[in-house]
């Protein structure tokens, strides 16, 4: 009988769990910025994305170079954890929402980015991360996600997460 009631007991909190890991029913925050009338943010799952994006350690296989940059003076684009939005619901989840996510093995037209603290002259765009809830793996997913090619980022801001 123990056995039964263990087993019932911990079935709801198990599948809760489960749940939980694949970020369907208890997803933290995920990284999000605003750019013009648009929220870019990570997916909660990559079947969810509207674009994948990918890394690589080698420059030759980029088709976007990111740097990390020490100033944020120097940078395209800030992320900080001080920053502070004037819409509060600007990164909730919409239909206008555009997901991103990091896939491990892009395809041939996924945007594949080369993120570096080397200033090989060659970067398309230049980051500064000071966060807790960003890396700079998500700064730059967001912002090669937010960006047309044709047209380069001028200004986007951090909204509060959903």
């Amino acid at each position: 009988m123990s056995r039964v009631r263990v087993f019932a007991l911990g079935l709801p909190l198990l599948v809760l769990g489960l749940l939980g890991a694949r970020g369907e029913l208890i997803a933290g925050p995920r990284p999000c910025i605003v750019v013009s009338d648009r929220a870019v943010q990570i997916a909660p799952t990559p079947r969810q994305a509207q674009l994948h994006v990918g890394f690589t350690d080698d420059p030759v296989r980029a088709t976007v170079r990111v740097q990390i940059v020490d100033d944020p003076d120097a940078a395209d684009f800030a992320v900080t954890d001080d920053a502070a939005t004037d819409e509060p619901s600007a990164c909730a989840l919409a239909p206008t929402t555009r997901l991103v996510a990091i896939a491990e093995q892009p395809a041939a037209t996924d945007p594949v980015i080369y993120l570096s603290h080397d200033d090989g002259g060659g970067a398309d765009y230049r980051i500064f991360v000071r966060s807790n809830s960003f890396t700079a793996r998500d700064a730059a997913a967001l912002l090669v996600g937010a960006s047309d090619r044709h047209a380069p980022i001028t200004t986007a801001s951090i909204g509060s997460r959903s």
